[in-house]
This record gives structure tokens, sequence and C-alpha cells, in this order.
């Protein structure tokens, strides 16, 4: 079986995991949040999404953080836009990549972000428009495409339909969520062959939530029919205020544990992202749920075994 000998790591816990946390990080500590994830070698960062205040108070400063990350040419940092007020206020801070954010599920679509699917790629089919326009690379999320917590099982058909859409629309990368994290292996496989026969498997990335502790099993199960990029959020961030009991996103830790142990590279140091956790899960005052981080920082803690 042939395994990529390099998976690119999409670090999207400075947005995706933050959104959802109760204690928010200000501009300045986020900032130090990304700069820290770049030194531990991850150069596709999600730094923040432009979105109102009012509904993701979490995001608030993201033009700050754009800002004071302007001169790392060495980064990938797209950043969320909803709409042409976010796009434009995204592209004054310098944004130089942006997301848009769709859903394979008509409920949750209208429950997230108050439109059809079909209403929300007239929305992102602007803001593409004025991004291709300037030079922007695109990058497209799609949620639930395993199941939804509305309406159950989600049909791969309509989530290859869709990502074929976002890629005409100029999406260069297309991120397929488990949001509420039901996926197993085949389905997940399943899933990403009926998105790769519409816009090739290239440009899919695989993004999975851990609530039924599969999403390690999923992104196996998906790099070895060719997926080569892997969204993460350090320490587990993450989880979805629209599904009770949903977990938190795939923790990078765990991931690069896993990619070191087949011997895939991907550039990003194990050590330095405990570093990162242990910091990060302090201020926000919760352990991570990453487990490799769990095991490894308390191996820290315990004093040397005598010999003998």
């Amino acid at each position: 079986m042939d395994r990529p000998e390099h998976i690119n790591i999409v670090e999207v816990g400075p947005r995706d995991g933050l959104q959802n946390e109760a204690q928010p990080l200000s501009p300045p500590e986020r900032i130090e949040l990304i700069n820290r994830l770049a030194e531990a070698g991850l150069t596709q960062i999600e730094a923040g999404a432009f979105v109102s205040p009012r509904w993701v108070p979490q995001m608030a400063g993201s033009d700050e953080v754009l800002l004071a990350l302007s001169s790392r040419s060495d980064l990938r940092l797209p950043v969320l836009v909803p709409n042409r007020k976010g796009y434009q206020t995204a592209r004054a801070a310098g944004a130089r990549e942006i997301a848009v954010f769709g859903a394979a599920s008509e409920t949750f679509s209208k429950r997230n972000i108050n439109c059809s699917i079909d209403e929300s790629i007239e929305r992102f089919s602007e803001i593409c428009i004025l991004a291709l326009d300037e030079g922007i690379r695109i990058r497209g999320y799609i949620s639930c495409v395993l199941g939804c917590p509305y309406e159950g099982e989600v049909n791969p058909g309509r989530v290859a339909e869709l990502a074929a859409r976002m890629t005409a629309m100029g999406c260069t990368e297309i991120s397929l969520g488990d949001t509420i994290g039901v996926g197993t292996p085949d389905k997940a496989r399943s899933l990403v062959k009926a998105c790769a026969h519409e816009t090739g498997i290239e440009r899919l990335s695989v993004h999975f939530h851990d609530t039924y502790g599969q999403a390690l099993a999923n992104i196996l199960a998906c790099i070895e029919i060719g997926v080569t990029t892997v969204d993460t959020a350090v320490g587990g961030l993450g989880g979805c205020p629209y599904a009770t009991g949903s977990a938190g996103n795939v923790a990078t830790e765990d991931v690069v544990y896993l990619l070191d142990g087949l011997g895939i590279e991907s550039g990003v140091s194990l050590e330095h992202l405990m570093g990162i956790t242990e910091w990060l899960c302090k201020r926000l005052g919760h352990p991570p749920a990453s487990r490799v981080a769990r095991a490894l920082l308390a191996r820290r803690k315990q004093p040397s075994a005598a010999s003998g």
C-alpha cells in the first residue's frame, strides 16, 4: 500500500478551535500562538475570522492579528470571511488567503449561517469573484460531510456536488469537515472518493472531529487513498455549538505522532507542540483533549525512574 511521503497540516486552532472557547484570547495572545505554531514548523495556520464580534466575540480583533503578521511571507494565513463586508475588512488588514464556509446539510446551513445551501453559494460566489480578481487564494470548507445533528447521515453525492460547485467558484482547496465526528474509516474513504471524482484528490483536505474517537483512523484511511492535506487543531481545540456532545478537532499532536510513527514527514516538531499545548491549555483553564499531549506532559512531570 503506497502512502505519501509528506502530509501538509493546516492548523485551524487559532480560528476554528478558539472560536468555541469560553475564555477568549486577546489579539496579542493569538499573535503569540500563531508565531509559536510557526516555530513548531507549521506553515498553514488559520489566523482568524472576519465575522461580527456580537456573534463570535472570540474572533474580535482578527484585523489586528493579521496586520501584526503581515511580514510573515513564509506562512499561509487563511481567514474566514462570510460576506462582502468581511472580505473587504480582511483585505484592508492584508489578507492573502480567505476561506468560505458552506454546509452539506440544509438544516445545519440555516441554523448556522441563516440561509439555504444555494443561498450560501450565491453569497460566496460574489466573494470569490472579488478574490480571484485580486489574486487571492480561496479555501472552501464544507461542514457536516458525514453526518448532521438535525438530518442524520448525509449523502456523499450531495457533498461531492457541493465540492464541485465550490471548485468552479475558484476554491483551490476543499476541506471536508466531519463536524460532529460521526464518521468511520470506510465511510470517510467513500466520501473522499466521491469528492475526488469531481475535484481531483489533490484539492481535498480532511477535517475530522474526534467525538467518537475515530478521527485518527479516518485520517489514516484517507491518507491511504491519496489525501495529502489534513486539518488539525493544537490541543484538540474546538467543537460544534450546534451539536450537543460534539468533541473538538483532531489534535495536531496526535496527528504528528501518528505520522512520525508511519515515517511520513510533516515538518512539525512534536516537542515544540508540547510546549505550546501546555501554555495554551493553562491559559484556557482546561486540560488538552489530545491524548498524546496528556501522555507526554504527564511523563515530563514524573521523576526519572531509578535504575537498578
